[in-house]
């Protein structure tokens, strides 16, 4: 498995369940950082944004088998991440996308908008 696969097979799943705003944050070519790829989205209410976390999860194993090493979030559905090893999946309710900013946070990186699917 390449991470392009992986990549794509990530948005498929946020799309799917309607996840908008998705913007890919490459860390790929910063030193000491956790991981290569952010890919940040969100949903409406904290049921959508755990639908979308759900789907990335069954869709990524379905199409390429893949689990991911961990996830956390589901408690409140505010902010999930799935953490895939190199790519980190952040599905946030927009105001607490607002309020931690990560693509302000890592601004230093190549950040790329997806448009979204309407």
């Amino acid at each position: 498995m390449n991470n392009e696969e992986l990549f794509k097979t990530i948005i498929e799943g946020i799309q799917e369940r309607k996840g908008r705003k998705i913007t890919h944050v490459d860390l790929s070519a910063l030193e000491h950082v956790s991981t290569e790829h952010f890919l940040i989205c969100q949903g409406t209410s904290t049921m959508q944004v755990a639908a979308i976390a759900d789907s990335i999860r069954e869709h990524v194993q379905e199409k390429i088998g893949v689990k991911p090493f961990n996830y956390d979030g589901y408690r409140n559905s505010q902010w999930i991440v799935i953490d895939y090893g190199n790519i980190y999946v952040h599905v946030f309710l927009p105001e607490f996308r607002e309020y931690y900013n990560l693509e302000q946070l890592w601004n230093d990186a190549k950040i790329t908008e997806i448009p979204d699917l309407d």
